[in-house]
């Protein structure tokens, strides 16, 4: 192992999707700025790929109010109703920058930005960029990133943030060739994304591996409610190795309609109102249900159906879903499409206050890694929003940290080097463990979960996580990081999961009897760090 490089910034943000170069591009305003990116900036991470849309009040007929209802209710009222009151508030001006920016949406005929529904909205608000809406956040925001001084690091890893005199100081990062960078900043920005690639069926690329959640609870930080995870409706169910792969929401809000393989359109059983545009986690128990009783297709799946849609329709908004089926032999013009759900998005993570801080001085949380903002189940196109509106505000507030003199002791640097070195003398390739763990959080912590399985799968970590990870050269040990933190994580899922003994949002126990809806629950957030886990009651009157 060489002598590790030591860099001095204001700010440090760690991760490239749309929260983290968002934080970026404030704090530049700020002072010295660097980006540290596991991936190529701007490629990784959920952003790109997002297709669906962004939600933002933007006509006369919408409300905050009525975004803000449809959010909390989504969310089955988990959510912190002050981060859910920034977030509505915020999007529009948020959509207007990205658009000041030269980020192109679809529009009307009257040149305004056009909207199409989504589930859980009880309005159209759902701005799009057909279906690659993500992709051109994404290109807008690297753009303007470009004009900034942010410096860049691409295809480095953050190991394990730094402490100093109770706050955190910095971060000790690996390079590709396995050499040590030690970053010490005023102000750290954790935007890393989510993790649902612990689960064996994901959307997540394969940078979603809970790396936030993994260093930001090592460093003292506490996380909220790690067990909701949503498993979206719609993902591919074959050919094999596109399992998993998301089927936008934006195909039901065009008007796809699921049936099992019976023809018959089944929705109408689980949600009679709101049929296809029901909430994420409502849908997903329903096609789990269709699947499991036997009227599931023959890939193991159900069908979701345009086919009845003008095919100009199609090939207009669904350009992407369009293109991608073509590519598997199956024109979904003219056939259904087979989908299954998949592990996709955590609505936990770390606790943050308005301004994006932490529990930790000197460490913010923006995007899919702060926990709050989407309670028990996310509407789709919430997230894109929240990547702007708390992206902003983590940057701004990273930004305004005071300068301070603290500075990386030679001690962490050691003890990060002795890790390493520990890998180069291990026994198991991390790719055997990762694929045992996957396929235990898929059997015992997916969409429905029993005490007995989870404590089952919980035991299947601890073995895991006690095996000696093995890199068989240095380029290899940045894989052997990503498993421990991918380990840590599927523990805190589980383990939320254990704490909470109701079924919520995208939470369902099956083994609990309850009497009360989730408006009147008599629990809070579920809450894990170094130093204390539980579950908050709630005293109602």
């Amino acid at each position: 192992m060489r002598s590790a490089e030591v860099l001095d910034c204001h700010v440090l943000v760690i991760g490239s999707g749309g929260a983290g170069v968002r934080a970026a591009i404030e704090a530049s305003g700020f002072g010295e700025t660097v980006l540290v990116s596991k991936t190529i900036a701007g490629k990784g991470g959920c952003t790109p790929m997002a297709e669906g849309g962004y939600n933002a009040v933007l006509r006369e007929q919408d409300s905050c109010e009525t975004h803000y209802e449809d959010t909390m209710k989504g969310g089955a009222y988990l959510n912190e109703p002050g981060l859910v009151s920034i977030l509505v508030a915020e999007a529009p001006q948020r959509v207007t920058d990205l658009l000041a920016w030269g980020a192109v949406f679809d529009v009307t005929d009257s040149c305004t930005v056009a909207q199409r529904p989504f589930g859980g909205q009880s309005f159209p608000r759902t701005c799009y960029a057909g279906d690659r809406t993500g992709h051109e956040i994404m290109m807008t925001l690297i753009e303007r990133l470009a004009s900034t001084g942010v410096e860049v690091f691409s295809e480095v890893t953050a190991l394990d943030l730094v402490r100093g005199n109770d706050r955190v100081i910095g971060a000790l990062c690996l390079d590709g060739k396995g050499k040590i960078v030690a970053i010490r900043s005023d102000a750290t920005v954790l935007a890393t994304g989510g993790g649902t690639q612990i689960f064996d069926i994901s959307t997540n690329s394969s940078s979603g591996t809970g790396d936030g959640f993994a260093i930001g609870y090592r460093a003292g930080a506490e996380l909220i409610d790690m067990e909701m995870v949503q498993f979206h409706p719609t993902g591919a169910v074959y050919p094999y190795d596109a399992r998993g792969r998301l089927i936008t929401e934006a195909v039901r809000g065009e008007g796809g309609v699921l049936r099992n393989a019976a023809g018959e359109r089944f929705m109408a059983k689980y949600d009679p109102d709101r049929m296809e545009l029901s909430t994420r986690d409502v849908v997903s128990r329903a096609i789990a249900t269709e699947i499991q009783e036997g009227r599931g297709t023959p890939h193991g799946g159900v069908y979701l159906d345009v086919t009845h849609l003008p095919r100009q329709q199609v090939e207009e908004r669904l350009p992407v879903m369009l293109e991608q089926f073509l590519k598997f032999g199956l024109d979904i013009r003219e056939e259904p499409m087979e989908v299954a759900p998949t592990a996709h998005h955590v609505m936990g993570g770390l606790r943050i206050t308005p301004g994006a801080g932490t529990t930790v001085p000197g460490l913010f949380a923006c995007g899919e890694v702060a926990g709050g903002v989407h309670g028990a189940n996310r509407l789709g196109g919430n997230a894109l929003a929240d990547t702007q509106v708390f992206g902003k505000r983590a940057g701004e507030s990273a930004g305004k940290s005071p300068r301070r003199s603290s500075r990386i002791e030679r001690g962490a640097i050691d003890a990060q080097e002795e890790r390493l070195a520990a890998f180069l003398d291990g026994d198991v390739p991390p790719s055997i463990v990762t694929r045992s763990l996957k396929t235990a959080m898929w059997e015992g912590a997916g969409i429905f979960r029993t005490e007995k399985d989870l404590k089952k799968t919980l035991n299947v970590i601890t073995h895991l996580s006690s095996l000696r990870l093995l890199a068989r050269t240095e380029e290899n040990l940045t894989e052997c990081c990503t498993t421990q933190n991918m380990l840590l994580s599927a523990s805190l899922v589980v383990r939320g999961a254990l704490l909470r003994k109701e079924s919520r949002g995208a939470h369902m126990r099956k083994d609990v009897v309850q009497t009360w809806d989730a408006r009147n629950s008599p629990y809070g957030h579920t809450y894990q760090s170094l130093e204390r886990c539980g579950i908050e009651t709630v005293v109602r009157a």
